[in-house]
Order: structure tokens, then sequence, then C-alpha cells
């Protein structure tokens, strides 16, 4: 498929993007935002079954743990690495034939781990989903070439509703189809992406003309040399350590949260699928609707801090909580901590001029995909440890009490270098770093 799409462009191929038809132009869109959220959904959708998944091939929590850690960190692993090569085989190839072999590939991850008599082929199907999973990046590039500049704001802001939407649904409709058979989530995954590919196959089409592709250039698919983009903004380096910390205590706890609840409440993939609706509800709620007022009544600097404080107690009472109600509580009362993201991605973003927002973004971007591969291996590693205590020992929480201090430290480096913004006037919009 690679080498047909390196043939002379069909006719629709030699448009531009301004010059794309309207009609072809909104079923590419569609296309794209189909794609994100029926993707997104079918990767939501086993998030609340694959630990029990895991356990059915595993003889104790401790063995469940590690795997569960391994699989978790091998498709961010993979992710890490093919986001870069995927944009780059865009770039030569077009953006049709590597958005249609990403999909196919996520329906195969999905079958394989739906089929698999073994860790060793669920280890398989997750490395080949983290690679195929990374075409995201392609659907940005995608939504680019055919929006015209001045709508561009508006589509990337509705291809990341659109992923929020994937990631509220698909774990409710998981843990229910879970909770009846643990591999169901997986064929109804299998099935939303081949639906989805046989769409793009006869809909999509080309975005990038064959007279605007490039080579490959071997040299630059180095993804860590995308973190590199952060340097030169004075005190920048520290609010980077920040972003960095309190992306880690995140994606500890998101690591760990279906294994914990399950060893500390008892809970299945119909409880987690609930909960874990609930947490994409309130990043919702609060990204959505709440997050303009926030920042117009606290500031950008105060809100981060704010949010920083919040999240620090809620990831230890998480750990101290005795009774899974108690988690639902905890979940909205922590409706802050969902502003910091965009807060602190803001306030970065303003050390560095207009020409480099792009990379700016891309760095930060880098930086928490690297995170997701290290924190599984934290969290699973920390979890297994104590996977033997009972249910009430305060210690299985232990994760969380490393996520919480994780985010102690942040909140004090984020305080000492924005502590003269957060005394001045809301208003005052250019946060100094000193």
């Amino acid at each position: 498929m690679l080498q047909a799409a390196a043939a002379p462009a069909a006719p629709h191929e030699k448009k531009t993007n301004t010059q794309m038809s309207s009609s072809k132009r909104s079923a590419a869109v569609g296309f794209v935002m189909v794609t994100a959220l029926l993707d997104v959904m079918g990767i939501g959708l086993i998030i609340p079954v694959l630990p029990a998944l895991v356990g059915e091939f595993t003889a104790s929590r401790e063995m469940q743990s590690y795997w569960y850690g391994m699989l978790a960190a091998s498709y961010g692993l993979m992710n890490f690495f093919a986001s870069p090569l995927l944009g780059a085989l865009s770039d030569r190839f077009g953006r049709r034939p590597v958005l249609l072999i990403s999909v196919f590939g996520l329906g195969l991850d999905f079958l394989l781990q739906a089929l698999a008599p073994t860790l060793f082929w669920l280890l398989v199907a997750r490395l080949i989903g983290g690679v195929t999973g990374a075409g995201f990046t392609v659907a940005s590039a995608y939504v680019a070439d055919v929006t015209p500049p001045e709508k561009r704001s508006a589509a990337f802001g509705m291809l990341g509703a659109t992923f929020g939407v994937g990631f509220i649904i698909g774990p409710v409709i998981g843990g229910l189809l879970g909770a009846i058979d643990v591999r169901w989530p997986f064929y109804a995954a299998a099935m939303l992406a081949g639906l989805n590919w046989l769409y793009g196959m006869f809909v999509l089409p080309e975005s990038l003309p064959a007279e605007r592709r490039s080579a490959v250039q071997w040299r630059k698919l180095n993804p860590f040399s995308a973190m590199l983009g952060l340097r030169g903004a004075k005190g920048v380096g520290t609010l980077v350590v920040v972003f960095t910390l309190t992306n880690l205590a995140q994606f500890i706890l998101h690591s760990t949260w279906v294994l914990y609840t399950g060893f500390r409440f008892g809970w299945g993939p119909g409880q987690n699928g609930v909960a874990l609706f609930v947490v994409g509800l309130a990043s919702a709620l609060v990204q959505g609707l709440l997050l303009g007022r926030l920042l117009k009544w606290l500031g950008e600097a105060r809100l981060t801090i704010a949010g920083l404080a919040s999240g620090m107690v809620a990831f230890l009472a998480y750990g101290l909580a005795q009774q899974g109600w108690v988690m639902y509580v905890i979940i909205f009362a922590n409706l802050l901590s969902f502003a910091v993201a965009p807060a602190l991605q803001s306030v970065i973003s303003k050390s560095f001029d207009a020409s480099r927002q792009g990379v700016t973004m891309g760095s930060l971007s880098a930086i928490s995909s690297m995170v997701l591969v290290i924190a599984p291996l934290i969290g699973t590693t920390m979890l297994a440890q104590v996977s033997h205590l009972p249910a009430g020992d305060w210690r299985i929480g232990s994760t969380f009490y490393l996520s919480s201090a994780l985010q102690a430290v942040a909140l004090w480096l984020a305080w000492r270098q924005l502590k003269e913004a957060c005394r001045a006037p809301v208003d005052v919009v250019k946060v100094t770093l000193s």
C-alpha cells in the first residue's frame, strides 16, 4: 500500500487544501473526527478490562501487576518511537495510506488481544498497538492539510473534544461488556476499528498533493530531539520539571487505578468503567465549561498552584480511602487539578515567541510520551510489592502516596517560580519568569 501511494497522484490529490472541494473537505474532516472517536473509544473500551485479562494468565496479584506494567510500558515505548516515523512516512507517501494502515493495525491489536491464549501473545499485540496508535499524529497533520489557516484552531479544538468524548464513552461501555465477558470489549473495539477502516477506504481522499511530499530524513526521526525545543527561555526549566513531575504523578495513577481498586475494593470491570466515565466527565466539565471562568477568576499562575495543591491532597486521599464511594467524592472535590495541564502549558508557551509555539508544544508532548513509558514501570512495580496485603491495609495505597509526594515537589517548585505572578493582579496576562 505504501508503494501504491507513491505513484502519481490522483486528480483529487493535485489540488491544494484551498482548492479541494467543500464536499471532499467535509468528508475528509468527518473521517478524521470519526477515526479519532472510534479509535479512542476502542482504547477506552479495554482500559477497565485489560488488567482482568492479564489476571487470567497469572497466578498471583504480584505477577498480574508486573505483567500489566510491562504491557502498558511497551505500548508507550513503541508509541514514543513510532510517532515521528509515521509522521515522516505520511510526508513521503501521503496521509491516506498511513492513516488507513494505522486504523487497520489498531483493529489487529484489539483482535489479537481478544484471541490471546498467552501473555506473550498479549505483548505482541500491545507492541503492534503502540506503533499503529501513533497514527493520531498523522490525523492532526491531515486536519492541518485540509483546513484553511483561519479555521485550523477550531478544527483542532473539535479534534481534541472528540478525543475527550471517546475517553468518556469508551470505558463505561467496556466496563459493562467486560462484566459479561472480559474479552467482549476487545472484540467490540476490533469491530469499531474494522468499520472505521472500511469507511476510510471508500470515503477518505488524499490530503497531501504529490508535489508537496518530501523524502524521509532519517536523521530527524530521533524522538528525543523533540525535547530540545524547550531550550532558550529564561527560567522555563523549572516549569518543565513541574510539568514532568505532575505528568508522572498522573500517569502513575492512571496505570494503577484499575489494579488498585480491584485489590482495595474488589471492583471489577463494571465498577471501574463507571468510575473512569465519571473521571472523564469531570475532566470535560472543567476543561470544556469551567476553564475560561477559572482563568478569569484566578489567572494562570494561581490556577496552576491551586490545581497542584488540590491534586496533592487528592492523591493522598485516594490511597487512604477504605470505601469505594469515597473515590467519587474525591474526584469531584479535585476538579481544580484538571485545569493544571492547560494552565501550565499556557504559562510555558508565553516564554517563547510565536515562531516557536509548535516546537514548544511538540516538546511537551514528547515529555508526556516518555513519562507514559516510565510511569507504568514505577507504579505497577510498587503495587506488586504490596499486592499480597489485606484490602484494608493502608500500604496498598503506596502508589498514590508516591504521586502525592511528586505533586508536592511540583507544587513547591511552581510556587518558587510563580510566586511573583501569583501576587500580581489577575488581569496581568504576561507571566514574568525570574
